[in-house]
């Protein structure tokens, strides 16, 4: 899934991210969704999240 969509992003999902610094690289980075900080339904560039390490990001990946 592309985590575009808030509905497939829940607490405690393995996601991978783009942090904000890296939105021009487009590294990712992985963690577990500790929770969601996009309120609306949907958003083009994925839903932003906090990870339990404390990164804000937005979903790029979410792992089955």
């Amino acid at each position: 899934m592309d985590g575009k969509m808030r509905s497939q992003v829940k607490p405690g999902a393995e996601v991978d991210i783009v942090l904000k610094a890296d939105q021009r690289t487009g590294t990712l980075t992985r963690g577990t969704v500790q929770s969601l900080l996009t309120k609306s339904s949907s958003h083009p560039h994925g839903i932003k999240v906090r990870l339990t390490d404390g990164q804000v990001g937005r979903v790029k990946k979410v792992h089955e």
